[in-house]
């Protein structure tokens, strides 16, 4: 139900009122924080799932110091190109990303780009070490919408439900000043993150997935709630045909997640690549084949 101007509903999550803190002469922004807690995260998970895979869990070390820059680079470029009323004012406002700013398709796309890249380098299988990190990116993607909260962004329409955002007045959107509680679509997705991650991680384990399923189903699932999303998002936001961008772009990728993860299990693989494939899914044995089809190259 959208609320009347003012009102505040009995029930609430209340804004944050302080956005970081001091360590010694540095300012901590809690949104940095939090996505160097995600990276952290998605490390530890990644190294787990990729030992599990009969991969050499150092592997996951230097893919991430080559992977992460990457994403991040990529995220902000992505913002700056579709979201440039929000960079702030300033000679280095394009590369602000303390102050919030980071799209994740184009952290996706570049850290992927240059992690395939690393993966390809040491001789391993791309396909079994991507479907190791899906999960753990939704981990990252979920603490990082914490950083979110404290920047008081990334909020949806005007609402009177007993989990609405109460958002400052300085961060409210021109036309919705009156207002004081909105959708928190940062909490909607990051409760959505963490679903399918565990979805993932079922699947592994109990259904036979070929290489680069799980992360095509990553793709797709996540983009495809990005589509209701978007729908409740009143941020700044480039528009077309009266829809925000990133409407556009999240339809085309649940398309292409789809088409992709339709096209890695029906393509037809010699018999002993078939099997190689099918045992890099499930729980290592000592002694099987697994750890061959986890590190022999695509």
């Amino acid at each position: 139900m959208a609320p009347t101007a003012h009102s505040l509903p009995l029930s609430f999550i209340p804004s944050p009122s302080i956005s970081g803190f001091h360590l010694g002469p540095l300012f901590i922004h809690f949104y940095g924080l939090m996505y160097v807690v995600g990276i952290a995260l998605a490390i530890i998970i990644t190294r787990r799932r990729w030992r599990a895979a009969g991969g050499n869990p150092d592997l996951v070390y230097e893919v991430a110091l080559w992977a992460v820059p990457a994403g991040i680079v990529g995220a902000r470029i992505y913002f700056d190109i579709t979201t440039p009323a929000d960079i702030p004012h300033h000679w280095w406002g394009v590369f602000a990303v303390w102050s919030g700013g980071l799209g994740v398709w184009g952290g996706i796309a570049a850290g992927a780009a240059v992690g395939i890249w690393r993966v390809k380098r040491a001789g391993a299988n791309a396909g079994v070490f991507a479907d190791a990190v899906a999960p753990a990116l939704l981990v990252a993607q979920a603490v990082g919408r914490i950083g979110n909260y404290f920047n008081q962004e990334l909020f949806g329409k005007p609402t009177t439900l007993p989990w609405a955002l109460e958002i400052s007045p300085a961060y409210r959107p021109a036309g919705y000043v009156g207002y004081r509680t909105f959708q928190p679509t940062f909490l909607y997705e990051l409760v959505f993150d963490l679903a399918l991650a565990a979805a993932l991680v079922w699947l592994g384990h109990h259904r036979r997935i070929r290489p680069w399923g799980l992360f095509a189903l990553y793709v797709a699932g996540y983009s495809a709630f990005r589509i209701y999303e978007e729908l409740l998002r009143i941020d700044s936001s480039e528009h077309f045909l009266g829809l925000r961008l990133n409407f556009y772009v999240a339809t085309a990728m649940t398309i292409a997640g789809l088409v992709w993860f339709t096209f890695t299990q029906r393509a037809r693989v010699p018999v002993a690549a078939a099997a190689d494939a099918g045992a890099a899914d499930q729980d290592p044995v000592p002694g099987d084949a697994e750890a061959g089809a986890a590190v022999a190259p695509d």
